[in-house]
């Protein structure tokens, strides 16, 4: 459905009404705030399954809440929930109980994901092989299993109704789904639009990681100069985006604009950005030209930052090319040392962070940093600290060089 602005050539500024996160440092934004703010850590030994003969042993969990956010959902519907649907669910809670949307307008529901209902499909092949022509339960899982399950189950259990569109994009997966929310406002093609990213941990996923080499048997440490492989984690967030005109006729609060977005891609290797981080450049400034910011405005940058080597210093190179004389001056951190990596939830997470730090005025510490690379010629955060920050930047770089980049800007 298209909603015309009051000049359809010009494109709409697009403003966020609502946030929801849920990640191994707690559920919701008040905690999450707090804790990123104070520089914990949510990594810790796995529980999930069984990680005895794998490399790596830790992760950061998530413990879920006890009780399913309310749901339209029957309660027979709601038992057969897997643990990505309640993670999306949980945030999606949070960003529309904020919102004060009602139900007389379709929501464009775009999500991001990596893993899906991956571990329904663990479970089918389990028993598949432990109890052949045993199949009760086997339909469900291979219905849930399919791509756009999750989504449909969290609009139906918050009565959402409108289109539901899934990304699946490597790292980039929950930064490209609000960036393709953020053209659908902007463009006047929805009126109102979540979007976001959701991951759960599973075993496949984690072994297929430990196989590559590419956790940290110690601690994971972005941008430092011994760092040695990712942690992995999992969780959810979620933005409602709008038109600043609806917003503003609702009197609804704004908790800030998303300005601009790039994507590019580098097509150099199946898991290694490019060493010179071409693409990664492309994505910061093609975001930053949109978003009419030049590096200099730009107060903050969450850092792809996955403590593996190729990443790190990919990134790094891009960031000093990005902000030329002013590198000394940029600052930045990667917040995947305390939260993990979460996969296609990555992204979307980061961007409810760059919002806290747009709305709170601080900047999240970078953890487990001893010695930087000496590449890293920005200011990497190191401590809890305040700064006045009007523009922040959220990088995404996944595998296969998908490259997306964020800029939000405070609303004062």
């Amino acid at each position: 459905m298209l909603f015309p602005g009051p000049n359809e050539s010009e494109p709409r500024r697009v403003v966020v009404t609502g946030a929801g996160i849920l990640t191994g440092l707690g559920h919701g934004w008040a905690i999450n705030a707090a804790r990123l703010r104070a520089g914990d850590s949510a990594v810790r030994p796995v529980t999930l399954f069984d990680v005895s003969a794998q490399r790596a042993k830790r992760a950061a969990e998530v413990d879920l809440p006890a009780e399913l956010p309310p749901s339209r959902l029957s309660p027979k519907r709601q038992q057969r929930l897997d643990r990505g649907t309640r993670l999306l669910m949980a945030a999606g809670h949070e960003a529309l109980r904020q919102t004060g949307w009602r139900g007389e307008a379709p929501v464009a529901t775009v999500l991001g994901t990596t893993c899906g209902g991956m571990v329904l499909g663990e479970e089918y092949l389990t028993q598949a092989l432990r109890a052949p022509g045993h199949w009760r339960g086997q339909a469900t899982r291979t219905l849930y299993y399919q791509a756009q399950r999750q989504g449909v189950d969290f609009g139906d259990a918050a009565g959402i109704e409108g289109s539901v569109t899934v990304l699946s994009n490597a790292c980039a997966s929950g930064a490209n789904a609000i960036g393709q929310a953020f053209e659908l406002v902007r463009h006047g093609r929805a009126e109102r639009a979540l979007a976001g990213g959701y991951d759960a941990l599973c075993q496949l996923v984690f072994s297929g990681f430990d196989s590559l080499q590419a956790l940290s048997t110690t601690t994971c440490r972005p941008f430092d100069a011994a760092r040695d492989g990712l942690a992995l984690g999992e969780g959810a967030g979620l933005l409602a985006l709008e038109s600043e005109v609806s917003a503003r006729r609702r009197g609804a609060t704004i908790l800030g604009e998303i300005a601009g977005y790039g994507a590019t891609t580098d097509i150099h290797h199946l898991t290694q950005p490019h060493p010179e981080g071409a693409a990664a450049l492309a994505a910061m400034r093609k975001a930053c030209a949109q978003a009419r910011v030049t590096p200099e405005q730009v107060g903050y940058v969450n850092a792809h930052g996955t403590g593996t080597p190729h990443n790190d210093s990919s990134e790094a190179r891009a960031l000093v090319d990005f902000a030329g004389n002013a590198a000394d001056r940029l600052q930045v951190s990667s917040t995947k040392g305390g939260l993990g990596h979460l996969l296609g939830a990555a992204g979307a997470v980061e961007a409810v962070v760059c919002l806290m730090v747009l709305t709170g005025q601080w900047l999240p510490p970078q953890l487990q940093l001893a010695q930087p690379d000496p590449l890293c010629r920005f200011r990497l955060i190191r401590e809890p600290t305040d700064a006045a920050v009007d523009v922040a930047l959220s990088n995404s770089f996944g595998f296969g060089g998908a490259n997306a980049t964020l800029v939000l800007r405070r609303w004062a």
